[in-house]
């Protein structure tokens, strides 16, 4: 059976089977539509909590990213793992004890202001837009290579299969067919990463294949830095950023984690505050075996891509030809090759291959056969000035999807990734779709511009709310501001610098009111914006960049102003009335506790 029969069979059936479950798990209610009725297990909760988390940043992009800046990209791991567990243990909860639907409905509540609400319906739109633009993308990258459409295509069908179960089934609908995508995508990421394990060093499991010895007599690692150095990169345990702004990175991504109104909303699906907890730690052991994974994959198929397109094959004995999934990439506009000495041969090193960076391709063929793209005036290319130029441009998001073909792994394998990619980017995508309806619909809608309106008329403006927002992320996702995981970085950001310190000092602090929340959100989420917007759409340039740290990292400083502002405003102003204080207080002490104590 060939390739392209596999993959339409494993990307069909799973998508029969996510469909089949959205019908049969349709949305009769809001509260179906929203927490999926509030009787979802624990177990089930957890699985489908890991898939909604596990986007296609995880599975697509992570890896990829990883793989090509080496340390540098220990930031996402660390930042994503270690913020799941702060979301855990420190946030889920106490949401859970106060029992509202979204992120907003919380803060509209315990800051007793319409104005709080409205302000954290658009931190929460905005962030949920961007986080969706990098899922819409990885969906593109998929289907532009395996379905032999652009990139452009791939996104549009995509929105069209969100649109189906997302806007039918609601929160019902989702979970369960989240719970699904979930054994999809993990079986897909752990199924080539054995393989890649065995067949790079001999270990089954890739956690311990990435310590192991290989022929040469070098670990993995050690082998991956000689292959670096010699070819004109930095090391792959060196990294170029420097340690604050890995630091502000990690913290972005860690707070920002706690503070994803998409995540957040699944502690509200199960019917206890103790399944909260149950939930999370599920979803964190779901989890971890994604993420122990990663950097095991990144470095084997770094290890591969390196020999293969400097002409050796994975036993190291060089070949005459590039295999096929050169072609098939490069058919897909995503990777690209200027023959730059005219010797005809595929070389890798460092440096660009293309003037102005990144290519736009298709734009004819060389007479090599290469791809050509913006190829170099002549005379830019000089040997002597520039001895590492590549003649490869290759995007980081093929990464995790090409490794099975460059491992020569069988087709079953290359089709299961796929459908695992997929898997990962819808799931997510629908969450978030849901959140931004749900923000809409309920909070903005029913809470604030139209109280009197029925129960079925809420629901008719979710699915409307998810319609736009179908079309809104689709086209983000044609029109991306970088690789996925960079995309969903800056939603981090906004995240750690709006929603998280507004829910930690919501939690923790009696004395928070209206005025700090609002004034600290306001500052936190326009100083976040002003520097993603002015360093990724204005032509910012490094050596403007505020203590060296990248837009990615900057969610930490906007997190702090909005600390900082809070705290001072509301210490400037009259308390909160008392039953918000009592509110507080119940939010973390359990009932009965201390009571024999009390005089």
């Amino acid at each position: 059976m060939s390739l392209d029969i596999l993959t339409y069979l494993f990307i069909g059936g799973s998508f029969a089977i996510y469909i089949g479950i959205a019908i049969w798990a349709r949305a009769g209610s809001t509260k179906e539509f929203y927490v999926a009725g509030g009787g979802v297990p624990p177990i089930a909760n957890g699985m489908a909590t890991a898939a909604d988390w596990m986007s296609a940043a995880s599975f697509i992009s992570l890896a990829g990213i990883v793989s090509f800046i080496g340390r540098d990209g220990s930031a996402y791991l660390m930042g994503w793992t270690g913020g799941y567990v702060l979301l855990a243990m420190l946030l889920a909860p106490y949401l859970r004890k106060f029992g509202k639907f979204t992120v907003p409905d919380f803060v509209g509540d315990r800051y007793y202001s319409s104005t709080a609400r409205t302000i954290a319906v658009v931190c929460t739109i905005l962030i949920s837009f961007t986080y969706v633009a990098g899922q819409m993308r990885g969906v593109g990258i998929v289907f532009s290579r395996y379905l032999h459409v652009d990139i452009n295509t791939g996104v549009i069908i995509g929105m069209a299969i969100v649109f189906f179960y997302a806007v039918l089934g609601g929160m019902k609908g989702i979970t369960y067919t989240q719970v699904a995508q979930y054994c999809v995508l993990i079986l897909a990421f752990m199924v080539p990463a054995i393989f890649l394990s065995m067949q790079v060093t001999g270990h089954m499991l890739p956690q311990t294949g990435m310590g192991a010895t290989l022929e040469n007599g070098k670990s993995v690692l050690t082998t991956l830095n000689e292959l670096s150095v010699e070819l004109g990169f930095n090391k792959y345990t060196d990294g170029s950023k420097t340690t604050i702004d890995l630091f502000f990175m990690t913290a972005a991504l860690m707070c920002g984690t706690a503070g994803l109104p998409h995540v957040i909303v699944r502690f509200f699906t199960v019917p206890r505050v103790k399944d909260a907890r149950l939930s999370a730690g599920w979803a964190l052991i779901f989890i971890a075996i994604l993420y122990t994974t990663v950097p095991a994959v990144a470095g084997f198929g770094r290890v591969n891509l390196i020999q293969t397109l400097n002409g050796k094959d994975n036993a190291g004995v060089e070949y005459t030809q590039m295999p096929s999934w050169f072609k098939n990439w490069e058919n897909a506009g995503l990777i690209g090759w200027t023959d730059l000495n005219g010797d005809g041969k595929v070389q890798y090193a460092a440096g660009n291959a293309f003037a102005g960076g990144k290519p736009a391709f298709g734009e004819g063929t060389g007479v090599n056969g290469e791809r050509v793209t913006t190829n170099p005036a002549n005379g830019e290319f000089n040997a002597a000035k520039q001895p590492f130029a590549s003649e490869v441009y290759v995007d980081r998001d093929i990464m995790v999807l090409a490794n099975p073909e460059i491992a020569q792994l069988p087709d079953w394998v290359i089709a299961l990734v796929a459908a695992g990619a997929v898997a990962a980017a819808l799931s997510t995508a629908a969450g978030l779709l849901l959140v931004i309806s749900t923000s809409i619909s309920h909070d903005l809608m029913k809470k604030t511009l139209k109280p009197d309106i029925t129960d079925k008329q809420e629901l008719m403006y979710a699915r409307m709310a998810a319609v736009v927002a179908i079309c809104v992320a689709g086209y983000f996702g044609i029109n991306p501001p970088g690789f996925v995981a960079q995309v969903v970085a800056l939603a981090f950001g906004l995240a750690a610098s709006s929603v998280f310190p507004v829910i930690i000092m919501g939690i923790f602090s009696k004395r928070m009111n209206t005025q700090g929340a609002v004034s600290g959100m306001l500052v936190g989420i326009a100083s976040t914006m002003a520097y993603i917007v002015y360093f990724k759409f204005m032509g910012g340039t490094k050596d403007q960049l505020f203590m060296g740290i990248s837009p990615e990292g900057f969610g930490t400083v906007g997190m702090i102003l909005n600390f900082v502002v809070a705290y001072v405003v509301s210490s400037m102003t009259p308390p909160p009335p008392a039953e918000i204080q009592h509110i507080v207080e119940d939010i973390r002490i359990p009932r009965g506790a201390g009571a024999a104590h009390a005089h």
